[in-house]
């Protein structure tokens, strides 16, 4: 059995690792991250993803499942790595490509012939040339390494099932024998294959992300148009999403996405483009709508309150999705941020961010035990996040707790019609004011 090496256990070379493992793979996480090994060495998920942590417990104690942080020699005795390292975003909104360049170095000193290099990162159209041709021009050896570039498509909240039986695994391959080895390698996943070339299978990856922005964007632009022409958001979506060539994923609206993938990677493709030559309308449209979107509830409750100086303010919800502790580009953190400078007092709750919450707020903000606590005699509300137990609030624990029941729901969470005694906004929707007696459904 091949000898796999995960290079990088970020959320992309965690999941994918121990999703090997579970298929009886043998499988070396490695990072340079200490404190990251010890956690994963003690059956501890770095990460929050439903179902993860147990994985990596079953799969350590099954022997199919190990981490190191020593790289090189993890290189040295693998027959597969997967490149799994980030890719941040530059000054520029290019990607940086330092951390890949890192791993090749080491690859190129320490890994044995034969060796298969996986390209998991997500990376600008063009790198998996670049970097193999790194590798090989600085390796004493007359054989030539290759190359497989594998792109990601894991959800996060839904990871560990989108890759052990996503909707598709995607290989840029350049040899027979490198598919053959891939195949192999991805034996007991329950998805079908697309073989590709190195650029295509990059460029497939860019374009499905770019491609849910977009649609994220522009229901978000129908939703404000709707607010202007009366017309109610979930009823247009629905219409909308019963069409099978548009279908009902990602029809959302609300104030936009965040994350480490969406913001990141349409600033790559945009950028690359650009470098080629191509101005890309509209990756830069799906850009522009987000970037405004994200503010839209606060500059709303803005227009109502006049300032935001000395105001109690309540935020539910900082992860910039359910089910996942990530706060990367998150909408609920910048507005945090924004409300902060402001001069509000603002008190934050989340169900499972709020460890990563207190890294990057501090003593800016005060901390709630509860989404009910959280709410407790605020002038206003904000809900960035869907959480099934912020979702779970009703109109009378809005009413009941805070001094002023204004609520601005970025996320859509509620029937407006139950939302009885509170001033309710939220987005492509009818407000509700408070004592507003008509029918709403």
């Amino acid at each position: 059995m091949e000898k796999i090496v995960m290079a990088g256990v970020g959320y992309v070379g965690l999941v994918t690792g121990v999703s090997l493992a579970q298929t009886g793979k043998h499988v070396i996480c490695a990072d340079i991250s200490e404190m990251k090994i010890a956690q994963l060495e003690e059956g501890i998920s770095p990460i929050y993803e439903p179902g993860l942590e147990e994985m990596i417990q079953q799969n350590a104690e099954k022997g199919t499942l190990h981490f190191t942080t020593d790289m090189r020699a993890a290189y040295a005795q693998a027959d597969i790595i997967f490149i799994c390292v980030g890719t941040p975003e530059e000054s520029d909104g290019s990607a940086s490509l330092k951390f890949i360049y890192e791993v090749a170095e080491d690859i190129a000193n320490y890994a044995r012939e034969n060796t298969l290099i996986v390209m998991k990162s997500t990376v600008p159209v063009g790198t998996n040339r670049q970097v193999i041709d790194y590798i090989n021009a600085r390796r004493n050896a007359e054989e030539q390494l290759e190359i497989v570039s594998a792109p990601e498509f894991l959800s996060q909240g839904t990871a560990v099932k989108d890759t052990l039986e996503g909707s598709r695994i995607v290989l840029g391959v350049e040899t027979l024998q490198a598919e053959k080895r891939m195949r192999e390698v991805y034996a007991g996943f329950h998805q079908p294959f697309v073989v590709t070339d190195l650029v295509s299978a990059e460029m497939i990856k860019y374009a499905s992300n770019d491609f849910l922005a977009l649609k994220i964007s522009f229901i978000n632009d129908i939703a404000n148009l709707c607010e202007i022409l009366g017309a109610n958001i979930d009823g247009v979506t629905s219409g909308m999403g019963l069409d099978p060539r548009i279908g009902k994923a990602f029809l959302n609206a609300g104030v936009g996405y965040g994350g480490s993938c969406f913001p990141k990677d349409t600033k790559a493709l945009y950028r690359l483009a650009e470098d080629a030559g191509y101005k890309m309308r509209t990756v830069k449209a799906a850009i522009d709508v987000n970037q405004a979107q994200i503010y839209k509830l606060l500059h709303r409750a803005e227009a109502d309150f006049g300032s935001f100086a000395g105001k109690k303010v309540a935020v539910l919800g900082l992860t910039f999705k359910p089910n996942t502790d990530d706060l990367r580009e998150s909408p609920g953190i910048w507005n945090v941020l924004e409300l902060v400078k402001a001069g509000a007092n603002v008190t934050v709750y989340d169900p499972v961010g709020m460890e990563n919450a207190r890294r990057v707020l501090g003593d800016r903000v005060k901390y709630a035990e509860s989404a009910v606590a959280g709410i407790a005699d605020a002038e206003m509300c904000f809900i960035f996040t869907e959480w099934q137990e912020i979702v779970a609030l009703t109109s009378q624990d809005f009413s009941g707790k805070m001094r002023r029941a204004h609520v601005y729901d970025g996320r859509n969470c509620f029937d407006i019609a139950e939302m009885n005694d509170v001033h309710y906004v939220s987005v492509g929707r009818p407000e509700r004011q408070i004592g507003q007696l008509e029918l709403l459904k």
